[in-house]
Order: C-alpha cells, then sequence, then structure tokens
C-alpha cells in the first residue's frame, strides 16, 4: 500500500442514518459518487462485513470507464463504514482502504472520511477534487426533508 492519503472532512445538515444508507445503498452510491462530468454504475453491492461491491465510472465527454471495487471489512451503523478498494486497471496497482466515520452534531452530522493507498500514478489533488464534487452531491441527495406523499 503506499502512503498517499487524502483526508476531508465536513458537516452534511443530514441525520447519520441517511448518510449511512447513502454509502450502502447502490441506487444512491450510484448517484453521489461520481464526480462531475462522470456517470456511476454499480455492478453488484452486498452491503456486510466480508461482502463487497463492484462500480465503475464513464467519463461523459470520452466514454471511457473505469471500473473498481473491495470488500466491507467494518460496519457500524450510523457511525462508521471500513472497506477496501482497488481499480480492475493494472496501471492503477495496489489496494486502498477507505473510513468513514459519522458523527452526530447539533447541525446534522459530521463526516470524515480518510482514503489511503492512492496508486502513485493518481494525483492526489484530483482524489480531493473528486472526493469534494462527490461531496457536493451526496449533502443535495440527503440534505433535503422531503416528506411522503400519502
Amino acid at each position: 500500500m503506499s502512503g498517499n492519503t487524502v483526508t476531508l472532512h465536513r458537516v452534511i445538515k443530514a441525520t447519520p442514518e441517511r448518510l449511512y444508507r447513502a454509502f450502502l445503498d447502490a441506487d444512491a452510491l450510484a448517484k453521489w459518487c461520481p464526480p462531475h462530468g462522470f456517470t456511476g454504475k454499480v455492478h453488484s453491492m452486498d452491503a456486510r462485513v466480508g461482502g463487497g461491491y463492484k462500480m465503475s465510472f464513464t467519463n461523459f465527454n470520452t466514454g471511457q470507464s473505469h471500473s473498481f471495487g473491495g470488500t466491507y471489512l467494518e460496519l457500524k451503523p450510523n457511525e462508521l463504514i471500513r472497506y477496501n478498494d482497488q481499480f480492475d486497471d493494472p496501471n492503477l496497482p495496489g489496494q486502498m482502504l477507505v473510513t468513514i466515520k459519522l458523527k452526530p452534531v447539533l447541525c446534522g452530522t459530521e463526516l470524515t472520511i480518510e482514503q489511503s493507498g492512492i496508486p502513485e500514478a493518481i494525483p492526489l489533488e484530483f482524489c480531493y477534487a473528486g472526493w469534494q464534487e462527490s461531496l457536493q452531491l451526496l449533502a443535495l441527495l440527503t440534505e433535503p426533508e422531503i416528506p411522503d406523499q400519502a
């Protein structure tokens, strides 16, 4: 595992339950996780410790895709998600580790994400920029209070 690590911190005006679900629901993940300019597809998801997921991002302009997946290592409902992650592309070797911490605060949820072991070929500023765009989309998905229509 390389030493390349990014750490992100946000407060999102949504409950920990809603954010936790957004990370483990395939349809939600496909909606918020791809950074701007990409579409996303979840090919499989087994959201339990020892289960895994497979996903791909497609560049909307070029049509080129890259796929990746991993295994869930630790899941504490509404508190913690930890999984490993790796690209299918042999030019992006190694295994990453992603840790997501959720902490309730007065105005929502404090979200901390650490992604370590990022392949050397990926500039860290690209990771930061991509995560920042994804987290904007996560907030747009999870913050609205939309009442059920009976």
